[in-house]
């Protein structure tokens, strides 16, 4: 079952042919992604660099769909992480399991070719001008999973939680915006009438 108090993003991911790895990036930084759209106006969200320099990933599992066995692991070196300038790169030995390299397979073959991620999010800002949530710091990572279908379809329900909080803020501001300018008019022609 997917936790409703983690977030879930998409990566791409390749198979190495001489060995059962596969590798990617699983967070691109300072990269607004569309995370819900309403009534034309595009929510979005952006993981910022400096992002996950304290996040906790001593203990990440890669799996798919965010479900069942791992097939692999932090813990046992066979998931590697790598924050770099671009994002967070992994680097995946599927050959220790049953599942693993049967998902190797899929994934060679192309019938999975995205993968996304499972987080808390430690610190955030959202700037109403632009729409835009910024994950300032991710408290910890849950796993990467290799996912049938592209993971901004499973995000949509938690990060649409958010964005339609803010959507529904921003049309009760406007709406109270609204009756202040009315009560104002209001006031005013009372005022010269007088």
């Amino acid at each position: 079952m997917i936790s409703q108090d983690r977030l879930y993003r998409s990566f791409e991911v390749r198979a190495d042919e001489n060995e059962l790895r596969v590798e990617g990036y699983a967070v691109t930084f300072d990269t607004p992604a569309v995370m819900y759209e309403y009534d034309n106006v595009q929510f979005k969200e952006v993981i910022e660099r400096n992002a996950f320099t304290q996040t906790q990933m001593e203990d990440v599992v890669m799996n798919f769909d965010h479900e069942g066995k791992p097939v692999a692991r932090t813990k046992n070196g066979t998931l590697n992480l790598r924050v770099d300038d671009v994002g967070v790169f992994i680097s995946a030995d599927l050959s220790g399991t049953e599942e693993g390299r049967r998902l190797y397979e899929e994934i060679k073959g192309g019938y999975i070719d995205k993968m996304s991620f499972a987080f808390t999010v430690g610190e955030e800002s959202y700037n109403k001008e632009d729409r835009t949530r910024h994950i300032n710091s991710v408290k910890r990572l849950y796993d990467v999973a290799a996912v049938s279908r592209p993971a901004y379809d499973t995000t949509s329900i938690y990060a649409r939680s958010f964005f339609e909080a803010e959507a529904e803020k921003e049309l009760v501001e406007a709406r109270e915006r609204e009756k202040q300018v009315k009560r104002f008019i209001f006031e005013t022609e009372t005022l010269m009438k007088l």
